[in-house]
């Protein structure tokens, strides 16, 4: 493991970084080190927030001093290596591609080279770690898409996009949890709610776990909506047995 770097982010706030790219491996030491955190229950924190390749601690400098903190933080490090990572399970989510739902799936498909069946199945070929959440409540930012399907953003982004919308932006897919502006590339949408607060779980994904799409049709997109609405909709999910493809 790299050395963290302890950098100060504002008066009530730290950055504790493990590295300058997005990997698996650099995900693996976030969450060891958060679990760490989790157990440690130090006084004066008051949440962390893990990103691609950091972890963001909040704390109350009227409980816990900058440099008590840092010490704390720079001692846990050392114990990383003896943490014991929970399995990640993987959350199915369907999508409907195409047509109203996905406006520019046709667009991906041209700048690939591809038919819009081929970038379906490319697309929903993966199981995607959710290395951070973010944007808005339970926008994921998934790793591991194609290459071959990568498409840009778009030049004019959209003033508002209907939650449960499927995109790509360069060499990232998400799904916009709730009614929001954006320019990524719209190739399907899910009836899932991945975020929902009148439920007792609110944000449905979570960091670490996988995401798995899988298309649907447009009747059992229908099906599945009814049932979302009626509170009776469960997403499949599976225990993760491998590495991203």
């Amino acid at each position: 493991m790299a050395e963290a770097r302890f950098l100060p982010t504002g008066d009530t706030s730290v950055c504790v970084e493990f590295g300058n790219e997005i990997s698996e491996k650099i995900n693996s030491e976030i969450r060891a080190f958060n679990i760490l955190l989790n157990e440690e229950k130090i006084k004066g924190i008051i949440e962390t927030v893990p990103t691609y390749r950091s972890i963001m601690v909040h704390y109350d400098p009227g409980v816990i001093p900058y440099r008590t903190l840092i010490g704390r933080l720079k001692a846990l490090t050392g114990k990383m290596d003896k943490v014991e990572i929970p399995p990640s399970d993987v959350l199915e989510i369907p999508v409907l591609y195409g047509g109203e739902m996905g406006p520019d799936l046709a667009f991906v498909a041209q700048n690939a080279g591809i038919s819009e069946d081929e970038v379906v199945k490319i697309h929903t070929s993966t199981e995607y770690l959710i290395y951070m959440l973010g944007f808005t409540p339970g926008f994921t930012y998934l790793g591991g898409m194609s290459d071959k399907i990568a498409t840009p953003r778009l030049k004019q982004p959209r003033v508002k996009i209907p939650a449960g919308s499927v995109g790509i932006a360069g060499k990232q897919t998400g799904v916009y949890p709730i009614d929001s502006p954006g320019g990524w590339q719209l190739i399907g949408r899910t009836p899932v709610k991945m975020y929902d607060p009148d439920r007792e779980v609110p944000i449905l994904p979570q960091a670490g776990q996988y995401i798995k799409f899988k298309a649907v049709s447009q009747a059992e997109y229908d099906k599945i909506a009814e049932e979302v609405a009626k509170g009776t909709y469960k997403c499949a999910s599976w225990p993760h047995k491998g590495k991203e493809a």
